[in-house]
């Protein structure tokens, strides 16, 4: 059985928060009148997945990307491209770097889990050298973006369940992994690997680690 390090990506290791590149790439769509209309659908979803218990689940995460219908599959791609060039690349911290250097130290299995899509964040996974990436996927037909993500979607929570059958088909030893959170939606990520860590927490993962006594670890 090898172990594993879970770093959840928005929190743990970047400040970018998954509605910012459906808003980003919204905004860049062709055509005035597009546009609006394509910002207007990610400002109706961003209260969601910002609070309540919508944004535990995988409610908030289909609202946001459900302002992409329409656009051709070209254009996502290319827009995805220059999100994470332009915003995403630079933005993961140095307690993030830091702590994915410790893990491959440990020879543990990198594997990174984001609500955001593929098209944005597979470059960021290359980047690191993840050894897995757990993501979303826009469903697109005809070459063009339906709004909707692919099954399984991955929301703000991560089910225990998915944990353990990914723990089964990859031989990894939960109690012996790591697994890195920002929020108390990662807080049943981090209850289901033996050394859960919270990263640069907010107020209801640091009691909820306070609660648990988890270690947390703070940087800028």
């Amino acid at each position: 059985m090898n172990s594993a390090a879970f770093f959840r990506i928005e929190g743990a290791l970047t400040k970018k928060p998954t509605w910012a590149a459906a808003a980003w790439i919204a905004a860049n769509a062709q055509g005035v009148g597009e546009r609006m209309a394509r910002m207007g659908n990610v400002a109706l979803a961003a209260p969601f997945a910002l609070s309540g218990e919508l944004r535990s689940g995988d409610t908030a995460t289909r609202l946001v990307w459900s302002g992409l219908r329409g656009m051709s599959e070209d254009r996502v791609t290319v827009l995805a491209r220059e999100y994470y060039d332009e915003y995403l690349k630079e933005s993961v911290t140095e307690l993030g770097e830091e702590l994915v250097d410790q893990a491959r130290v440990r020879k543990q299995r990198l594997v990174l889990i984001s609500d955001n899509v593929d098209l944005v964040v597979e470059p960021l996974a290359e980047r690191l050298g993840a050894d897995d990436l757990i993501c979303n996927r826009l469903e697109f037909r005809n070459q063009k973006a339906t709004g909707r993500l692919l099954d399984p979607v991955v929301g703000a929570t991560v089910a225990g369940q998915w944990i353990r059958q990914f723990a089964r088909e990859c031989q990894v030893d939960l109690d012996a992994s790591s697994a890195y959170g920002a929020s108390a939606a990662d807080s049943l990520l981090l209850s289901s690997i033996g050394r859960p860590c919270a990263v640069n927490p907010n107020r209801q993962l640091r009691r909820i680690a306070s609660a648990h006594d988890w270690p947390v670890v703070q940087g800028s």
